[in-house]
């Protein structure tokens, strides 16, 4: 039996990476999902045809989860399509790493207006349509119990997530939606290939990780069915590491 079957689920920042496979997990696990993006339709799209190839239900919805208004559309969407919602994934976010003496305005506010104000601009629409349950699942970091130098800016913004998951558990349990928050170790997206630095970052994460290797999107998204699914049902307010015991 499928564990999400008749669920159904919105996955932010899905059109790759670490979303995608918690995106495609999902539908392969019964739940009807809505897969946000921002920018890459062509990405969405191709996740969505994944999903639906494996018997699966799925459509693909634009919104900059930064802006309220578009959060609001995402919403509506949903809710248009399959009715309510059940399960949220805040997973869209940005990264970027630099030295002190580089932060500055943008810098600081970009990642903060997307990997925390989004998320509770996304949290805020997925509360509001839920219907009397549900489970809210936000992907932090590692970095937010071992940073990494050069990543101050990006490090706090998932210290703040992990802030705001107790919180939200505490303020939302009465309604009986859970809030967890799911912390990704080194793990190979599309960002890592392209940034160049695959090799390097390989090499020092498998130091640094008992298990002798690197994450996959879908190591990421097992765990995250295991949050959004009953086998979960008596955990909120925790954060769970998925890095292969990684310490940075």
């Amino acid at each position: 039996m499928p564990r999400l079957k008749g669920k159904v689920a919105v996955v932010t920042g899905a059109s790759k990476g670490i979303g995608a496979g918690i995106a495609e997990r999902f539908g392969a696990e019964g739940a009807k999902v809505v897969v946000n993006y921002s920018s890459s339709r062509e990405g969405a799209d191709k996740v969505v045809a994944k999903v639906k190839a494996a018997g699966g239900e799925a459509i693909a919805v634009q919104a900059d989860v930064s802006k309220k208004q578009d959060v609001e559309r995402l919403f509506a969407e949903t809710k248009k399509a399959f009715g309510t919602v059940d399960i949220l994934v805040n997973n869209a976010g940005v990264y970027e790493m630099r030295p002190l003496e580089e932060i500055d305005e943008k810098h600081f506010n970009r990642m903060f207006d997307l990997n925390v104000l989004g998320l509770l601009y996304a949290t805020q629409g997925a509360a509001k349509a839920m219907n009397g349950s549900g489970s809210i699942i936000n992907v932090s970091s590692v970095v937010s119990k071992t940073p990494a130098p050069g990543g101050s800016v990006y490090s706090a913004t998932k210290g703040a997530v992990d802030v705001i998951t107790r919180t939200l558990a505490l303020e939302l349990g009465p309604r009986k939606i859970r809030v967890n928050s799911l912390s990704p170790g080194f793990t190979v997206t599309e960002g890592v290939k392209s940034s160049g630095l695959e090799d390097a970052f390989t090499e020092l994460a498998i130091t640094r990780t008992p298990l002798g290797r690197v994450g996959q999107p879908d190591d990421i998204a097992k765990t995250a069915v295991f949050l959004a699914s009953e086998d979960s049902g008596w955990i909120t307010g925790e954060t769970i590491l998925v890095g292969g015991g990684i310490r940075l």
